[in-house]
């Protein structure tokens, strides 16, 4: 990884991915391209207490002929805390602009998984220049999808929780029986309270103002939903919410929970790679 200044550092030759950490007015942001530079860009959005680390599994099959970003939102990962303390999805998806216009990229295809697909759909609302085609991955509809027990009180003062709190809070967002990755774990552990339960505030906000699929009815964007069958945070069923957007191509993952990106990657690329190169 780089320092802040916003340049980047090359692992290898023109395909070998590339750490770059952005100064921003209000925080720095962490991204990493893998794939030709000179390709279609597929831009990948991480959900809640999540980083650009797990998208690790899908990567290498999206790169023959893609330019693949990752970011870190604010507060996740590699990036920094916004230092106005700012998470709402509109002021996430602003900054993903940013970053993009930093690297100069000018159309993507933007993917997002779980609440990643808030910040993507917030993007292509405030940027319709820049979102070419959103696929969603696991993204809840609305409030009244959601089917996960609310995650253990856990008290400010004893952050960090435990590897078991974590494996706890985390386990829902697999199917039964999927072991959660102790990378996972580490980087949850990483970041603040602060950061993790306002960053889950900011989505529920962006939900009850107005249920997904009525924003994107409107965007006027081709859309590509995949979600897992066995999804244990969001009702599976929620995924024909969506169907109510012009076109949109609804698709169900036999056997895979909330997170296919993990634990399905060659299946879930073979969905999204068709979609994608369609839209490039």
């Amino acid at each position: 990884m780089t320092p802040p200044d916003g340049h980047p550092h090359q692992n290898g030759g023109a395909g070998a991915t590339e750490d770059s950490v952005l100064s921003l007015e209000h925080g720095d942001i962490y991204l990493c391209q893998d794939g030709p530079r000179d390709g279609p860009v597929l831009l990948l959005i991480h959900g809640s207490a999540a980083t650009s680390r797990s998208w690790n599994a899908l990567v290498p099959l999206l790169t023959t002929l893609h330019r693949v970003i990752r970011i870190d939102l604010p507060g996740h990962g590699r990036s920094a805390e916004p230092v106005d303390g700012d998470y709402a999805i509109r002021e996430q998806g602003r900054r993903v602009g940013t970053a993009l216009d930093r690297l100069g990229v000018g159309h993507a295809v933007v993917v997002g998984h779980s609440s990643g697909g808030y910040a993507a759909t917030a993007l292509a609302e405030q940027r319709p220049d820049l979102v070419t085609a959103l696929v969603l991955i696991n993204t809840g509809p609305g409030m009244d999808a959601f089917t996960a027990p609310g995650p253990a009180v856990i008290d400010p003062a004893r952050w960090p929780p435990t590897d078991d709190q974590i494996r706890q809070f985390a386990s829902t967002a697999f199917r039964a029986g999927y072991e959660v990755p102790q990378e996972l774990v580490d980087e949850l552990r990483g970041m603040t309270y602060h950061a993790v339960t306002t960053a889950m505030q900011a989505s529920v906000a962006y939900l009850n103002r107005q249920a997904l699929p009525d924003r994107l009815r409107t965007l006027g964007k081709p859309l590509q939903v995949i979600f897992g069958d066995q999804d244990r945070r969001w009702r599976p069923s929620s995924a024909a919410d969506y169907r109510v957007v012009p076109g949109a191509r609804v698709e169900l993952l036999p056997g895979a929970g909330h997170t296919p990106i993990l634990e399905e990657p060659a299946r879930t690329a073979a969905l999204l790679l068709p979609f994608a190169e369609s839209h490039m």
